[in-house]
């Protein structure tokens, strides 16, 4: 497809132009991603904290969420400054793109427990924890290969104490990624 002059532009800005959505200007000067093929979206710079992880706290977890929102419902939440809410990584149920939309330095809010926090990756996917269509193929073995290099990286080991789903970090009120959540195929595709 050939873009005018002026849907380049309004695309560049953040504009939704014959059907391409671009996370806008932000994302032209953005940093690299730490997992490659990820889509760099950030954050409200107000729904983290900029840390130097893993220098400032160990990371030893990684959060498996679902989002009770559709993909770009849950962009604008964690862009939205009023939210106080940001995880590292969102999974795209369609075709399991993968967004990140906090560096892994710094202190995504998203598990609800600062200690937990400070410790952990959080990866959510879209979807809602009712309704087993959302989490497809795709999403589990693009967000299963995520998880597996997160935990070579910071040598997290690959098990279910490790990998815990939102509703076991202590003093949660959420119940994702909720009882329809496949975890036997969801590690057996992170060991693989």
């Amino acid at each position: 497809m050939t873009l005018s002059r002026r849907n380049l532009l309004l695309t560049s800005a953040g504009v939704v132009a014959a059907g391409v959505w671009s996370a806008g200007p932000a994302s032209a000067a953005a940093p690299a991603v730490d997992y490659p093929g990820a889509e760099w979206i950030p954050a409200s710079t107000s729904n983290y904290t900029v840390s130097n992880r893993p220098s400032s706290y160990p990371v030893n977890i990684v959060v498996i969420h679902v989002t009770q929102e559709y993909y770009r419902d849950a962009i604008a939440i964690f862009q939205d400054p009023a939210r106080k809410v940001a995880s590292h990584y969102l999974v795209r149920s369609g075709d399991g793109h993968i967004a990140q939309l906090v560096r892994e330095k710094n202190v995504g809010w998203h598990a609800g427990n600062w200690n937990y926090n400070t410790r952990s990756i959080g990866v959510e996917h879209e979807g809602w924890v009712d309704q087993p269509q959302w989490f497809t193929t795709q999403m589990y073995t693009a967000s299963a290969a995520l998880t597996r290099s997160i935990c070579n990286r910071y040598g997290i080991p690959k098990d279910r104490a490790h990998i815990i789903g939102h509703n076991e970090v202590p003093g949660a009120t959420h119940t994702d990624p909720g009882p329809l959540w496949d975890w036997t195929l969801y590690m057996r595709l992170v060991n693989s």
